[in-house]
């Protein structure tokens, strides 16, 4: 998965053509460590479908602000540029599924 910050992220997820997931995390946060192997799984398995990417809030706090997360981890959902969606907490593989194949 391809780590964005406030460099690049307009280029990797609001310039793509694919659906992309953004997963907000950081480090201290354990429930982020249960959402990674998860999103990395699904990355592998949807690779021509989707982009995921992670960013960590605590080096891109204006990203997190932007996009008024509160909680981690969150999931974004960015389809043609425009947030059309987000999941708080870490949730099962088929929630994330269920999201992927609603907007594919």
């Amino acid at each position: 998965m391809i780590e964005v910050n406030a460099n690049n992220f307009d280029n990797v997820v609001i310039k793509s053509d694919k659906l992309v997931l953004v997963d907000l995390w950081t480090e201290w946060c354990g429930p982020c460590r249960l959402v990674t192997p998860i999103l990395e799984e699904i990355s592998k398995e949807y690779s021509k479908e989707i982009t995921i990417v992670k960013c960590n809030v605590d080096d891109s706090p204006t990203i997190a602000a932007k996009y008024g997360i509160r909680n981690i981890p969150t999931v974004l959902y960015f389809k043609n540029g425009n947030l059309i969606d987000k999941q708080v907490g870490a949730v099962p593989k088929g929630s994330y599924i269920n999201k992927i194949n609603s907007f594919t």
